[in-house]
């Protein structure tokens, strides 16, 4: 419509709109890496004060709290100094195109007014001419309040894709392999297994064999710092091994789903953690479809049932994020439970009883020889009270396995083994 009412009068938003579309350009490269500045920022001071309120023991303890206030006000200060830097330059954009606007026009009524004046253009036009690059230039400036808030949504864009994009180091075979032989069913086998955590400069795990089956105990003691944890973590393929092959089943895991080695697999964890919800849901992540009486089965193995009867609300009782409102031994228990709950063919337990007192540790065994008599079970575990009864003990010494046998066998030919228990029990406590 403007360049039917006057075509030289357009030639105008040849020069105005190239102007603004220029000015929108100047902000963007300038907003976009102040943005990502502004994220990196507000990263490290989300991390440490993650940092003082995970750690404000520890902190308390090593009187570091002014230490802790000035690393949080150092971060503070520099995200204040970017988010300055941001809001500057948009605090200045809005009156540039302002300004552009207001000079269009005066720049409108001037040549407009020699047209006028010379006859070529009415009156009526010029006020059309105005009102419709009014329009247009007010559509502009629309658009740029929207430009405003491109550069941050850019850059959070780009940090998602980049998490949803990152292809896992350890994926599903193109071609998995289900496992067909029965005599193999639950046999848990380390094959040569070497293994060294990406950039470290030597191998955690040299050399491991040894082969865990059915209705057996297998038990893996060692140093702190031998290896068991990142032993045991090869089963369920959170890592994969870098020489030789880790089997369940008979088959190699690389070769096999994740998840239907997961399905498999009842793990506990070093760090017993639980959501937030109730003891219900937390076991139940185990088994979705499990009934309440399954779940009181397992906590009567897990020697759990009895701190849960007496909680407000027992099944129902609520658990809080990383289960703070209950104690370390009953979050042990608990995620023991959990797992029992799963019933998976291979039970996995790394260092789960540590927090346990000696009789709730003897129960606990007890019941679960009697009930996962019929599954592989491996225990990781610091005391070898725990493990005496195992009927295979592997013994880990700086990544290799130096002894395999029972107690009785290890404590006799077993250097290593032996300096262990004689650490941790008298003579006769090992002998019994």
């Amino acid at each position: 419509m403007a360049l039917r009412t006057d075509p030289q009068l357009s030639a105008l938003l040849i020069v105005i709109l190239p102007l603004m579309a220029g000015v929108i350009g100047i902000v963007m490269s300038r907003a976009i890496p102040l943005f990502r500045a502004v994220q990196q920022k507000i990263d490290r001071i989300n991390q440490v004060m993650r940092e003082t309120l995970s750690g404000v023991r520890v902190i308390r303890a090593f009187v570091r709290t002014r230490h802790e206030e000035a690393r949080f006000a150092t971060a503070n200060q520099d995200l204040f100094g970017t988010s300055l830097q941001v809001n500057r330059v948009f605090a200045i954009t809005i009156p540039i195109m302002t300004a552009i606007l207001n000079l269009s026009t005066v720049a409108v009524m001037w040549f407009g007014a020699m047209r006028v004046e010379s006859g070529e253009l009415s009156i009526g036009g010029l006020t059309a001419f105005l009102q419709y690059l009014s329009q247009i230039l007010f559509a502009v400036l629309t658009a740029v309040f929207m430009f405003i808030l491109i550069p941050r949504a850019a850059v959070s864009s780009t940090r998602i894709r980049e998490v949803l994009e990152t292809v896992p180091s350890i994926g599903d075979p193109a071609q998995p392999v289900l496992p067909t032989d029965a005599a193999q069913r639950g046999v848990v086998e380390f094959r040569n297994v070497d293994f060294g955590y990406p950039g470290a400069e030597e191998p955690v795990l040299h050399d491991i064999s040894f082969q865990a089956g059915p209705g057996e105990v297998t038990a893996i003691v060692g140093s702190t710092g031998s290896g068991k944890t990142t032993l045991v973590n090869l089963i369920p393929r959170f890592y994969d091994a870098s020489g030789g092959s880790v089997l369940i089943d008979g088959v190699d895991v690389r070769h096999q789903e994740r998840e239907a080695i997961w399905r498999r697999i009842g793990l506990v964890p070093q760090k017993a953690f639980l959501f937030g919800g109730t003891v219900a849901t937390n076991l139940r992540f185990g088994d979705g479809e499990a009934t309440d009486e399954e779940l009181w089965q397992a906590l009567a193995i897990a020697q759990g049932k009895d701190f849960v009867e007496a909680m407000d609300g027992q099944l129902d009782a609520p658990i809080s994020q990383g289960g703070t409102n209950v104690s370390g031994g009953q979050r042990q228990r608990l995620a023991i439970a959990r797992a029992l709950v799963r019933r998976g063919g291979v039970m996995v337990f790394d260092d789960s009883f540590s927090a346990l007192d000696f009789a709730t540790d003897a129960r606990l065994r007890a019941a679960l020889s009697s009930e996962l008599s019929d599954l592989t079970v491996i225990i990781v575990a610091q005391r070898v009270g725990t493990i005496m009864s195992a009927d295979r003990i592997v013994v880990l010494d700086a990544g290799r396995v130096v002894g395999i046998g029972t107690h009785e066998e290890l404590l006799r030919d077993n250097e290593t083994y032996r300096e262990i228990v004689e650490s941790q029990l008298s003579t006769d406590e090992a002998a019994a």
